[in-house]
């Protein structure tokens, strides 16, 4: 337990800018790249994640306030007022290191994901990415909290691992492709699975024509001129939102103050994010062509190292895409049957959680925009159906409930339909429906191993029929 504790001290302390340099600096040197090279890659990769924390810091309380009074004022309009509050992806997270599951998941998930790689069983090398381990916690936690059965929501959490492993390696070389990122990709559960339904609807959107529909940055600065440069185009949408979520106070300089200021602070993190985005890159480009040479020797296995994904949150289409999403989820929230959930924290989350569906569609933005309404409108659903479970963890963790909220969520976390089935089979305990769940990771890792290559280049060519030119990333 000492051995746990400790690991959740580092954990708490150190993070991302500090964990993931010291990783390439190791992996830089079993590849025998040079330790003054070694080092400038992890340092690069430290100052640049340090950037993406800061940038996104300042950024986001600037914006929540106003997505939070869009959401009252749609309230107010339809007369709508939703129970459970979205408490965001951060709440969460406090929550699940907060469980006795979460001590003991810390040391078992970096075991098991490490071992994973080693033994070949998948190509992603996840313990970089290792503070993201609590989105399966989060699902573990709950499990044990209703059955009482720890064993059961061990078991939950590992078999979630393992789907969002696949996932991952699944759609790694489109990711790693379309952002930029040598030998990169993203792991966290809550941000990878709605890749699977990318995939799965991508005929059908190509039936509609919509692989023809020439919306993304590059086509949107070619049409607009000036006003489709990342930089324009993010004032434009900074304002929208500052317009939309300001709505009540348009008559007072105040009001025009905070629309102003959003429009400035989205362009801004148009305009900066490629070119910290273009230093994150360096800090591979010995590692990349050190393993070319090494695998080369060893059999020539292509691997990925798991980065957070704040490092593709910037990316114009993904950008884009997830602020236009913020007002149609916000309306949607009112309006869809069945739910119940308020989202507030997390809808800045939702360039996080677009990034499989950006990578898929190679940045034509009105497949995502299409997938992510059906996608995410879903995740509303499996919220409003978790909310009563996760807020009696929530309480049990002594996590305290907004004044006003009967209930709390995280849209980003929990709103997993695919992913949120799995945990619904082990929540009901029965043998069968955990089979099931079983089972179908079984074949689909199978058909995946065996079909690798196929796949993959299948995954290129429907990338292709996207009529964009080039990747996106301008790094």
């Amino acid at each position: 337990m000492i051995i746990l504790e400790t690991l959740k001290a580092v954990i708490d302390n150190f993070g991302s800018a500090i964990v993931v340099p010291f990783i390439i600096f190791i992996i830089a040197l079993i590849f025998r790249v040079k330790p003054a090279k070694a080092f400038l890659s992890g340092l690069y990769a430290g100052v640049s994640l340090e950037g993406f924390t800061l940038i996104i810091g300042a950024y986001t309380p600037i914006i929540t306030p106003l997505v939070q009074n869009m959401s009252d004022v749609m309230s107010n309009i339809t007369g709508v007022h939703l129970n459970t509050f979205d408490v965001g992806w951060q709440a969460t997270s406090v929550v699940a290191f907060a469980t006795s599951a979460g001590m003991i998941y810390l040391g078992l998930g970096i075991a098991l994901q490490t071992i994973l790689f080693l033994v070949k069983w998948t190509n992603i090398f996840q313990p970089s990415d290792l503070w993201n381990n609590y989105s399966y916690i989060v699902w573990g936690a709950m499990v044990i909290f209703s059955t009482h059965n720890f064993a059961l929501g061990i078991a939950c959490m590992i078999l979630l691992n393992l789907y969002s492993l696949l996932i991952s390696e699944l759609v790694a070389k489109r990711w790693s492709k379309y952002y930029n990122y040598p030998n990169c990709t993203i792991i966290a559960m809550h941000n990878v699975e709605p890749a699977i339904f990318a995939i799965a609807i991508d005929p059908i959107l190509n039936k509609l024509g919509l692989n023809k529909v020439k919306l993304n940055p590059k086509s949107i600065e070619k049409k607009l001129g000036f006003i489709g440069e990342p930089m324009t185009l993010g004032f434009i949408l900074g304002a929208l939102i500052g317009i939309l979520g300001s709505i009540d106070k348009l008559g007072t300089l105040a009001g025009w103050g905070d629309v102003l200021e959003a429009a400035i602070a989205t362009a801004a993190i148009m305009a900066i994010f490629p070119k910290i985005a273009s230093m994150f890159a360096q800090a591979f480009a010995p590692i990349t062509e050190a393993a070319r040479v090494f695998m080369g020797k060893s059999g020539d296995r292509e691997w990925y190292i798991a980065v957070n994904d704040a490092v593709g949150y910037g990316e114009p289409a993904t950008l884009t895409s997830g602020l236009l999403l913020i007002p149609i989820m916000v309306i949607i929230a009112t309006i869809l049957p069945g739910n119940q959930v308020l989202p507030v924290v997390d809808l800045l989350a939702i360039p996080y959680m677009v990034q499989g569906l950006v990578a898929v569609y190679k940045g034509n933005m009105s497949k995502i925009l299409v997938a992510g309404i059906i996608w995410f409108s879903l995740g509303l659903l499996m919220c409003t159906y978790t909310a009563p479970l996760f807020t009696e963890v929530a309480r049990s963790a002594g996590f305290a409930i907004p004044a006003g909220a009967a209930m709390i969520t995280s849209f980003n976390i929990l709103g997993k339909p695919m992913l949120g089935f799995v945990f619904l089979a082990f929540l009901s305990g029965n043998p069968l429906f955990i089979g099931i769940a079983v089972a179908v990771y079984a074949v689909a890792f199978i058909i995946f191993k065996t079909k690798n290559q196929q796949i993959v280049e299948y995954l290129d060519r429907q990338a292709d029929k996207n009529d964009t030119a080039t990747e996106q990333q301008g790094v």
